[in-house]
């Protein structure tokens, strides 16, 4: 029963698909958030959205903001958090001032990927220092894709 239990708390809660094709993804890392009771509740039932949060480095550290997290139904009105409130990210000083880094350069960016719960339970997520792409860049992309599913395809149909 507990390894039942273990299979559903691990896993992907939300998933940002659409930072893949937006951005080329150079260096990513792994963070920790700072959450309340109901935002671990919340996140255990899976309803989260990442889709059009980022993070900013600021004075006191890396904040994520814009992340969805709905309020927990089960809980009494006074103990509810903030669905959009910006959520500390759990890094590294090393870490914080790469990242602080790739934020001044031009035209970067940091983009969460994932959020989810590692083996141990704990939520995390997976950031990445990005920078936009272009359109031809986003068609390249498109095409790429496209021809490695034709690909498949012709493999899979001959033999």
């Amino acid at each position: 029963m507990a390894a039942k239990k273990k299979s559903r708390e691990s896993g992907t809660i939300a998933e940002n698909r659409r930072a893949r094709y937006e951005y080329s993804l150079s260096d990513i890392l792994e963070a920790g958030l700072q959450l309340t009771g109901t935002e671990v509740k919340s996140l255990r039932e899976g309803k989260a959205n990442i889709a059009e949060s980022y993070a900013a480095v600021g004075i006191d550290g890396v904040m994520l903001v814009n992340a969805y997290i709905p309020e927990y139904g089960n809980a009494g009105r006074f103990y509810q958090h903030e669905p959009r409130r910006p959520r500390r990210l759990l890094l590294h000083k090393r870490e914080i001032s790469k990242l602080a880094q790739a934020v001044n350069r031009e035209g970067m960016t940091v983009v969460p990927l994932s959020l989810y719960f590692n083996d141990r339970g704990i939520a995390k997520l997976k950031l990445a220092v990005a920078q936009g792409k272009k359109l031809h860049d986003k068609r390249a992309t498109e095409k790429k894709r496209d021809w490695q599913r034709d690909k498949a395809r012709l493999m899979r149909e001959k033999g």
